[in-house]
Protein backbone atom coordinates (compact mmCIF):
# COMPACT_ATOMS: atom_id res chain seq x y z
CA UNK A 1 0.00 0.00 0.00
CA UNK A 2 1.70 3.00 -0.86
CA UNK A 3 1.76 6.31 1.34
CA UNK A 4 0.77 10.13 -0.48
CA UNK A 5 3.82 11.11 1.80
CA UNK A 6 6.20 8.92 -0.15
CA UNK A 7 5.02 10.19 -3.74
CA UNK A 8 7.57 12.45 -5.78
CA UNK A 9 5.91 15.97 -6.69
CA UNK A 10 2.76 16.90 -5.80
CA UNK A 11 2.93 20.52 -6.99
CA UNK A 12 -0.28 21.86 -7.62
CA UNK A 13 -1.81 18.26 -8.83
CA UNK A 14 -5.51 17.48 -8.35
CA UNK A 15 -6.70 15.34 -5.18
CA UNK A 16 -9.64 13.32 -4.81
CA UNK A 17 -9.52 13.08 -1.17
CA UNK A 18 -11.39 10.96 0.34
CA UNK A 19 -12.69 11.75 4.45
CA UNK A 20 -14.95 10.59 6.79
CA UNK A 21 -16.89 14.24 8.38
CA UNK A 22 -19.80 11.98 9.10
CA UNK A 23 -20.21 13.99 12.19
CA UNK A 24 -22.93 14.40 14.71
CA UNK A 25 -25.37 17.86 13.57
CA UNK A 26 -27.85 18.80 15.33
CA UNK A 27 -29.73 21.79 14.40
CA UNK A 28 -27.21 22.43 12.26
CA UNK A 29 -24.83 22.47 14.76
CA UNK A 30 -21.89 19.69 14.99
CA UNK A 31 -22.20 18.45 18.29
CA UNK A 32 -18.61 16.41 18.48
CA UNK A 33 -15.58 17.42 16.16
CA UNK A 34 -13.36 14.84 16.79
CA UNK A 35 -13.33 13.05 13.16
CA UNK A 36 -12.62 16.69 11.78
CA UNK A 37 -9.87 17.12 14.23
CA UNK A 38 -8.32 13.67 12.73
CA UNK A 39 -8.33 14.90 9.07
CA UNK A 40 -6.00 18.13 9.89
CA UNK A 41 -2.73 16.08 9.03
CA UNK A 42 -3.74 15.06 5.47
CA UNK A 43 -5.75 18.32 4.49
CA UNK A 44 -2.32 20.71 6.29
CA UNK A 45 0.06 17.90 4.49
CA UNK A 46 -1.51 18.83 0.93
CA UNK A 47 -1.99 22.36 1.65
CA UNK A 48 2.04 22.61 2.34
CA UNK A 49 2.91 20.38 -1.04
CA UNK A 50 0.37 23.49 -3.20
CA UNK A 51 -1.75 20.96 -4.01
CA UNK A 52 -5.65 21.64 -5.33
CA UNK A 53 -7.82 19.89 -3.12
CA UNK A 54 -11.10 17.95 -4.01
CA UNK A 55 -12.61 16.41 -0.71
CA UNK A 56 -14.97 13.67 -1.34
CA UNK A 57 -16.96 12.94 1.80
CA UNK A 58 -20.48 12.27 3.49
CA UNK A 59 -23.13 13.06 6.26
CA UNK A 60 -25.60 10.41 7.03
CA UNK A 61 -27.73 8.00 4.60
CA UNK A 62 -29.63 10.31 2.11
CA UNK A 63 -29.58 6.90 0.49
CA UNK A 64 -29.09 7.88 -2.86
CA UNK A 65 -31.06 11.28 -2.94
CA UNK A 66 -30.59 15.02 -2.14
CA UNK A 67 -31.16 15.37 1.15
CA UNK A 68 -30.97 19.20 2.44
CA UNK A 69 -30.49 18.51 5.68
CA UNK A 70 -27.68 16.26 5.56
CA UNK A 71 -25.32 18.97 3.33
CA UNK A 72 -21.70 19.19 4.03
CA UNK A 73 -22.04 22.87 4.60
CA UNK A 74 -21.60 23.02 8.58
CA UNK A 75 -18.61 20.72 7.96
CA UNK A 76 -17.13 23.03 5.45
CA UNK A 77 -17.55 26.30 7.54
CA UNK A 78 -15.94 24.40 11.08
CA UNK A 79 -12.89 23.02 8.80
CA UNK A 80 -12.52 26.53 7.33
CA UNK A 81 -12.15 28.33 10.65
CA UNK A 82 -9.76 25.38 11.56
CA UNK A 83 -7.49 25.83 8.34
CA UNK A 84 -8.27 29.34 8.05
CA UNK A 85 -8.43 28.90 4.32
CA UNK A 86 -11.51 29.31 2.64
CA UNK A 87 -13.77 26.38 1.52
CA UNK A 88 -15.90 26.16 -1.56
CA UNK A 89 -18.76 23.38 -1.77
CA UNK A 90 -19.86 22.77 -4.93
CA UNK A 91 -23.75 21.90 -5.20
CA UNK A 92 -23.57 21.20 -9.23
CA UNK A 93 -24.24 17.90 -10.87
CA UNK A 94 -21.01 15.75 -10.41
CA UNK A 95 -22.05 14.21 -13.55
CA UNK A 96 -21.49 17.79 -15.70
CA UNK A 97 -18.91 18.38 -13.64
CA UNK A 98 -15.44 18.84 -15.99
CA UNK A 99 -11.66 18.95 -14.23
CA UNK A 100 -10.48 21.68 -15.84
CA UNK A 101 -13.64 24.07 -14.45
CA UNK A 102 -12.86 23.26 -10.79
CA UNK A 103 -10.42 25.46 -10.25
CA UNK A 104 -11.07 28.42 -11.81
CA UNK A 105 -9.43 30.48 -9.41
CA UNK A 106 -5.81 30.24 -9.37
CA UNK A 107 -5.34 30.99 -5.53
CA UNK A 108 -8.28 28.22 -4.73
CA UNK A 109 -6.38 25.64 -3.52
CA UNK A 110 -9.54 23.36 -1.33
CA UNK A 111 -13.33 22.58 -2.96
CA UNK A 112 -15.91 19.76 -1.46
CA UNK A 113 -18.27 18.33 -3.29
CA UNK A 114 -21.61 17.36 -1.90
CA UNK A 115 -22.61 15.18 0.22
CA UNK A 116 -21.63 11.85 -1.85
CA UNK A 117 -24.44 9.49 -0.96
CA UNK A 118 -26.73 12.04 -2.61
CA UNK A 119 -25.97 9.53 -5.70
CA UNK A 120 -26.88 6.08 -6.17
CA UNK A 121 -23.83 4.98 -7.30
CA UNK A 122 -21.45 5.46 -4.85
CA UNK A 123 -23.41 2.71 -2.62
CA UNK A 124 -23.84 0.48 -5.21
CA UNK A 125 -19.73 1.40 -6.11
CA UNK A 126 -21.06 1.78 -9.94
CA UNK A 127 -18.00 1.77 -11.89
CA UNK A 128 -19.21 4.49 -14.80
CA UNK A 129 -19.62 6.64 -11.24
CA UNK A 130 -16.51 5.91 -9.99
CA UNK A 131 -14.90 6.72 -13.10
CA UNK A 132 -16.71 9.85 -13.74
CA UNK A 133 -15.30 10.89 -10.48
CA UNK A 134 -11.67 9.48 -10.89
CA UNK A 135 -11.76 12.03 -14.05
CA UNK A 136 -12.12 15.19 -11.54
CA UNK A 137 -8.71 14.17 -10.40
CA UNK A 138 -4.86 13.44 -10.81
CA UNK A 139 -4.31 11.27 -7.85
CA UNK A 140 -7.10 9.78 -5.31
CA UNK A 141 -6.06 9.60 -1.40
CA UNK A 142 -8.09 7.68 1.10
CA UNK A 143 -7.75 8.77 4.38
CA UNK A 144 -11.31 7.33 5.54
CA UNK A 145 -10.26 4.22 7.38
CA UNK A 146 -13.63 4.12 8.99
CA UNK A 147 -15.30 3.97 5.56
CA UNK A 148 -13.15 1.73 4.33
CA UNK A 149 -15.21 -1.42 4.90
CA UNK A 150 -17.50 -0.43 2.46
CA UNK A 151 -18.18 -1.35 -1.11
CA UNK A 152 -18.71 1.92 -2.05
CA UNK A 153 -17.46 3.76 -5.82
CA UNK A 154 -15.02 6.23 -3.79
CA UNK A 155 -13.73 4.02 -1.54
CA UNK A 156 -13.48 0.92 -3.52
CA UNK A 157 -13.72 1.08 -7.26
CA UNK A 158 -12.14 4.59 -8.09
CA UNK A 159 -8.57 3.08 -7.46
CA UNK A 160 -9.66 1.40 -10.58
CA UNK A 161 -9.15 4.34 -12.75
CA UNK A 162 -6.32 6.52 -11.16
CA UNK A 163 -3.14 6.41 -9.19
CA UNK A 164 -4.15 5.69 -5.61
CA UNK A 165 -2.86 5.95 -2.14
CA UNK A 166 -3.06 5.55 1.22
CA UNK A 167 -3.27 9.00 3.36
CA UNK A 168 -1.38 9.74 6.74
CA UNK A 169 -4.77 9.04 9.15
CA UNK A 170 -5.19 5.44 7.27
CA UNK A 171 -2.11 4.45 7.03
CA UNK A 172 -1.59 5.52 11.38
CA UNK A 173 -5.05 3.60 12.19
CA UNK A 174 -3.68 0.61 10.29
CA UNK A 175 -0.28 0.36 12.22
CA UNK A 176 -2.14 1.16 15.05
CA UNK A 177 -4.68 -1.69 15.09
CA UNK A 178 -1.74 -4.22 13.49
CA UNK A 179 0.81 -3.30 17.09
CA UNK A 180 -2.67 -5.02 18.97
CA UNK A 181 -3.51 -8.08 16.60
CA UNK A 182 -0.05 -8.75 15.38
CA UNK A 183 3.14 -7.01 16.38
CA UNK A 184 1.61 -7.52 19.80
CA UNK A 185 3.41 -6.69 23.48
CA UNK A 186 2.20 -8.85 25.93
CA UNK A 187 0.59 -9.54 28.08
CA UNK A 188 -2.57 -8.03 26.14
CA UNK A 189 -6.18 -7.08 27.39
CA UNK A 190 -9.08 -6.46 25.41
CA UNK A 191 -11.91 -4.47 27.42
CA UNK A 192 -15.02 -5.20 24.92
CA UNK A 193 -18.53 -3.38 25.99
CA UNK A 194 -22.12 -2.52 24.01
CA UNK A 195 -25.36 -4.32 24.37
CA UNK A 196 -25.21 -7.32 22.11
CA UNK A 197 -22.82 -10.11 21.96
CA UNK A 198 -23.30 -11.63 18.33
CA UNK A 199 -22.14 -8.50 17.03
CA UNK A 200 -18.88 -9.12 18.92
CA UNK A 201 -18.63 -12.58 18.70
CA UNK A 202 -16.41 -12.74 15.63
CA UNK A 203 -14.12 -10.67 17.25
CA UNK A 204 -13.73 -12.53 20.02
CA UNK A 205 -13.05 -15.21 18.45
CA UNK A 206 -10.68 -13.67 16.43
CA UNK A 207 -8.82 -12.22 19.88
CA UNK A 208 -9.23 -15.43 21.99
CA UNK A 209 -6.24 -17.36 20.60
CA UNK A 210 -4.11 -13.79 20.66
CA UNK A 211 -4.88 -12.36 23.85
CA UNK A 212 -4.44 -13.32 27.73
CA UNK A 213 -7.15 -11.53 29.22
CA UNK A 214 -10.74 -10.32 27.19
CA UNK A 215 -12.66 -7.98 29.74
CA UNK A 216 -16.98 -8.51 29.05
CA UNK A 217 -18.76 -5.22 30.32
CA UNK A 218 -21.98 -3.37 29.79
CA UNK A 219 -25.14 -4.68 28.03
CA UNK A 220 -23.32 -7.63 26.48
CA UNK A 221 -22.29 -9.08 29.93
CA UNK A 222 -25.48 -9.59 31.30
CA UNK A 223 -26.32 -12.44 28.96
CA UNK A 224 -22.52 -13.75 30.74
CA UNK A 225 -24.27 -13.40 34.37
CA UNK A 226 -27.49 -14.79 33.21
CA UNK A 227 -25.49 -17.81 31.84
CA UNK A 228 -23.34 -18.25 35.01
CA UNK A 229 -27.12 -18.95 36.68
CA UNK A 230 -27.61 -15.61 37.99
CA UNK A 231 -31.11 -13.35 37.83
CA UNK A 232 -30.40 -10.28 35.47
CA UNK A 233 -34.11 -8.80 36.54
CA UNK A 234 -35.29 -6.65 33.29
CA UNK A 235 -31.25 -5.90 32.69
CA UNK A 236 -31.30 -5.71 28.83
CA UNK A 237 -30.07 -9.26 27.13
CA UNK A 238 -29.58 -10.70 23.71
CA UNK A 239 -32.02 -13.53 23.45
CA UNK A 240 -30.85 -17.09 22.19
CA UNK A 241 -27.12 -15.97 22.90
CA UNK A 242 -26.18 -19.60 25.11
CA UNK A 243 -24.30 -21.41 22.76
CA UNK A 244 -22.46 -18.19 21.88
CA UNK A 245 -21.57 -17.63 25.39
CA UNK A 246 -20.64 -21.37 25.93
CA UNK A 247 -18.21 -21.00 23.29
CA UNK A 248 -16.71 -18.19 24.10
CA UNK A 249 -15.86 -19.94 27.66
CA UNK A 250 -14.22 -23.40 25.70
CA UNK A 251 -12.39 -21.58 23.57
CA UNK A 252 -10.78 -19.36 26.06
CA UNK A 253 -9.53 -22.88 27.82
CA UNK A 254 -8.61 -23.84 25.04
CA UNK A 255 -6.02 -20.84 24.39
CA UNK A 256 -5.42 -20.14 28.17
CA UNK A 257 -7.35 -16.52 27.81
CA UNK A 258 -8.65 -15.59 30.92
CA UNK A 259 -12.74 -14.19 30.82
CA UNK A 260 -13.49 -11.26 33.23
CA UNK A 261 -17.09 -10.33 33.69
CA UNK A 262 -18.79 -8.76 36.57
CA UNK A 263 -18.81 -10.00 39.68
CA UNK A 264 -20.67 -7.02 41.15
CA UNK A 265 -22.84 -4.19 39.38
CA UNK A 266 -24.81 -0.87 40.01
CA UNK A 267 -28.67 -1.08 39.70
CA UNK A 268 -31.70 1.27 39.12
CA UNK A 269 -35.06 0.51 38.53
CA UNK A 270 -35.01 2.93 35.39
CA UNK A 271 -32.28 4.64 33.26
CA UNK A 272 -32.68 8.22 35.21
CA UNK A 273 -32.15 6.36 38.35
CA UNK A 274 -29.36 6.60 41.49
CA UNK A 275 -27.35 3.58 41.32
CA UNK A 276 -27.37 1.28 44.24
CA UNK A 277 -24.07 -1.68 44.39
CA UNK A 278 -25.41 -5.15 44.47
CA UNK A 279 -23.73 -8.38 44.76
CA UNK A 280 -24.70 -10.65 41.59
CA UNK A 281 -27.11 -13.23 43.87
CA UNK A 282 -28.70 -9.78 45.17
CA UNK A 283 -30.14 -9.00 41.80
CA UNK A 284 -34.48 -7.84 41.98
CA UNK A 285 -37.03 -8.96 39.34
CA UNK A 286 -37.26 -5.09 38.68
CA UNK A 287 -33.36 -4.10 38.38
CA UNK A 288 -31.61 -3.02 35.44
CA UNK A 289 -28.45 -3.55 35.43
CA UNK A 290 -26.40 -0.48 34.33
CA UNK A 291 -22.57 -0.25 35.49
CA UNK A 292 -20.18 -1.95 37.10
CA UNK A 293 -19.87 -2.90 40.76
CA UNK A 294 -16.23 -1.44 42.70
CA UNK A 295 -15.00 -5.25 42.90
CA UNK A 296 -15.23 -5.92 39.54
CA UNK A 297 -13.76 -2.28 38.69
CA UNK A 298 -10.96 -3.15 40.97
CA UNK A 299 -10.23 -6.24 39.36
CA UNK A 300 -10.15 -4.71 35.64
CA UNK A 301 -7.47 -2.23 37.31
CA UNK A 302 -5.31 -4.74 38.64
CA UNK A 303 -5.72 -6.44 34.78
CA UNK A 304 -4.75 -3.21 33.34
CA UNK A 305 -1.80 -2.85 35.70
CA UNK A 306 -0.65 -5.42 34.91
CA UNK A 307 -1.18 -5.18 30.60
CA UNK A 308 1.52 -4.15 28.00
CA UNK A 309 -1.18 -3.52 25.52
CA UNK A 310 -4.59 -2.41 25.78
CA UNK A 311 -7.45 -2.61 23.19
CA UNK A 312 -10.91 -1.05 24.56
CA UNK A 313 -14.27 -0.98 22.65
CA UNK A 314 -17.00 -0.43 24.13
CA UNK A 315 -18.21 1.18 27.75
CA UNK A 316 -18.94 -0.37 30.72
CA UNK A 317 -22.35 0.97 31.76
CA UNK A 318 -25.39 3.70 30.47
CA UNK A 319 -22.82 6.86 31.09
CA UNK A 320 -25.67 9.01 29.53
CA UNK A 321 -26.78 8.96 33.52
CA UNK A 322 -23.38 10.26 35.63
CA UNK A 323 -24.89 7.71 38.18
CA UNK A 324 -23.78 4.86 35.95
CA UNK A 325 -20.49 6.31 34.49
CA UNK A 326 -18.17 5.59 37.31
CA UNK A 327 -16.92 2.07 35.57
CA UNK A 328 -16.38 3.42 32.28
CA UNK A 329 -14.31 6.16 33.95
CA UNK A 330 -12.27 4.05 36.23
CA UNK A 331 -11.25 2.06 33.19
CA UNK A 332 -10.47 5.55 31.20
CA UNK A 333 -8.27 6.75 34.20
CA UNK A 334 -6.41 3.29 34.80
CA UNK A 335 -5.31 3.17 30.90
CA UNK A 336 -4.56 6.86 30.82
CA UNK A 337 -2.72 6.82 34.32
CA UNK A 338 -0.26 3.32 32.72
CA UNK A 339 0.38 5.86 29.46
CA UNK A 340 1.51 8.21 31.08
CA UNK A 341 4.17 6.21 32.69
CA UNK A 342 4.77 5.01 28.85
CA UNK A 343 3.85 1.33 30.06
CA UNK A 344 1.11 0.22 28.48
CA UNK A 345 0.22 0.70 24.45
CA UNK A 346 -3.46 1.70 24.11
CA UNK A 347 -6.19 1.71 21.48
CA UNK A 348 -9.95 2.86 21.88
CA UNK A 349 -12.22 2.80 19.67
CA UNK A 350 -16.25 2.90 18.66
CA UNK A 351 -18.34 6.50 19.03
CA UNK A 352 -19.41 5.50 23.06
CA UNK A 353 -16.05 4.81 23.96
CA UNK A 354 -15.06 8.05 22.81
CA UNK A 355 -17.80 9.93 24.23
CA UNK A 356 -16.84 8.32 27.53
CA UNK A 357 -13.04 10.29 26.97
CA UNK A 358 -14.60 13.12 25.61
CA UNK A 359 -16.00 13.40 28.93
CA UNK A 360 -13.18 13.29 31.08
CA UNK A 361 -11.25 15.30 28.28
CA UNK A 362 -8.26 13.32 27.81
CA UNK A 363 -8.48 11.88 24.29
CA UNK A 364 -4.96 12.67 23.71
CA UNK A 365 -3.57 9.90 27.27
CA UNK A 366 -4.68 7.17 24.84
CA UNK A 367 -1.96 6.12 22.23
CA UNK A 368 -4.41 6.02 19.47
CA UNK A 369 -8.14 6.68 18.92
CA UNK A 370 -9.91 5.45 16.38
CA UNK A 371 -13.06 7.26 15.58
CA UNK A 372 -14.14 4.10 12.92
CA UNK A 373 -17.07 1.79 13.99
CA UNK A 374 -17.35 -0.99 11.54
CA UNK A 375 -14.42 -0.86 9.97
CA UNK A 376 -12.77 -0.59 13.27
CA UNK A 377 -14.57 -4.17 14.48
CA UNK A 378 -14.09 -5.73 10.70
CA UNK A 379 -10.33 -5.20 11.02
CA UNK A 380 -10.36 -6.79 14.61
CA UNK A 381 -12.53 -10.07 13.34
CA UNK A 382 -9.81 -10.50 10.82
CA UNK A 383 -11.36 -9.66 7.98
CA UNK A 384 -10.21 -7.96 4.85
CA UNK A 385 -11.69 -4.45 4.29
CA UNK A 386 -12.82 -3.35 0.48
CA UNK A 387 -10.99 0.14 0.42
CA UNK A 388 -7.72 -1.24 2.07
CA UNK A 389 -7.67 -4.31 -0.39
CA UNK A 390 -8.24 -1.61 -3.22
CA UNK A 391 -5.11 0.74 -2.15
CA UNK A 392 -2.87 -2.57 -2.21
Amino acid sequence: MNNIKDYGSLNQKQILLRLDLNVPIKNGVITDETRINKILPIVNFLLKKNCKIIVLSHVGRPEGKINHSLTLKPVCKNLEKKINQKIRLIEDDIFKMKKEDLFKDADEQIIFLENIRFYKGEEENDPSFAKHLAGLGDLYVNDAFSCSHRFHASINKITEFLPSFAGLQLETEINALKKVTSEIKKPITCIIGGSKISTKIGIIKNLLPKFDNIIIVGGMANNIINFKGSQIGKSIKEENCEEIVKEIFETSKKYSCKITFPEDVLVGKNLNDKSKIKELNGIESDDLILDIGPKTINKIKNIIETSKTILWNGPAGYFENPNFAKGSYEIAKAIIKKNKSKSIYSVVGGGDTIAVINQINDLKNFDFVSTAGGAFLEYLEGKELPGIKALN
